[in-house]
């Protein structure tokens, strides 16, 4: 697991529903393993929201606890464009 904040990876929709259906569990049993309600679980797999934070690092560590094998988002780091001249 990658320990540098700019280089955690991000949790999409996809990867989400995936690392579920890998684990065999519905939205309402996933959301009881993270300790969270189902709804966030649904939001999440929808793409309405996007695990961050504790839930982000909760779910890597799900994934990798369980094998699941994934492409990660690399956090995107906002650069600012050169000023014109």
């Amino acid at each position: 697991m990658v320990k540098d904040k700019a280089q955690r990876p991000q949790w999409g929709s996809e990867h989400v529903r995936a690392l579920r259906h890998h684990l065999g569990l519905t939205q309402r049993e996933l959301a009881e393993r993270l300790g969270t309600r189902q709804q966030t679980i649904s939001e999440w797999e929808k793409g309405m929201y996007q695990p961050r934070g504790a839930s982000a690092t909760l779910l890597s560590i799900v994934a990798e606890r369980a094998n699941f094998e994934y492409q990660a988002i690399p956090t995107r780091k906002t650069t600012k464009k050169p000023a014109k001249p």
